[in-house]
């Protein structure tokens, strides 16, 4: 017998609390039909509005779902080193298109490079930064500069 107080699931969505008239009218009857009858929890627990008896026994449970835990991926410094070859401006432009640097940021990094021989240009997953070593060291060849970028885990 079905009454109101059961939940039809229907390829996996719930309606609780009725039952349509298709159902209700007895078209759909044994393993035919695509609607399943199982209790609800809900209505099996202790409801003060319901006067329901609730305890040990009474269909309800708590299903402990383990923590997920996120891995966040590596992450890898792209560097530029200094060499006596490539133009302070070329640096400048290249940081400008490829690392969205603004000009003072450019400059100032342009210059910490110069100084003492290499520069942080940003901090990327591994293939970012593989690509924008890459792109960067194909600009560099197709101006004839010497500049070099690497990459390394942080």
């Amino acid at each position: 017998m079905v009454t109101d107080d059961m939940v039809w699931q229907f390829d996996g969505w719930r309606l609780e609390g009725w039952i349509d008239g298709f159902a209700r009218a007895g078209s759909c009857r044994g393993a035919e039909c695509a609607f399943t009858a199982v209790a609800s929890p809900a209505r099996a627990a202790k409801d003060p509005r319901q006067g329901g008896e609730g305890g040990p026994g009474s269909g309800t449970a708590v299903i402990a779902r383990p923590k997920t835990q996120v891995r966040h991926p590596n992450m890898y410094r792209v560097l530029l080193l200094n060499d006596d070859y490539t133009p302070m401006d070329f640096v400048v432009s290249v940081l400008k298109k490829y690392f969205n640097k603004g000009p003072e940021e450019a400059t100032r990094i342009m210059l910490h490079v110069h100084q003492h021989g290499v520069g942080e240009c940003g901090i990327y997953t591994y293939e970012i930064a593989e690509t924008k070593v890459t792109q960067v060291m194909d600009h560099a060849r197709k101006h004839q500069h010497p500049l070099q970028c690497i990459m390394e885990k942080k």
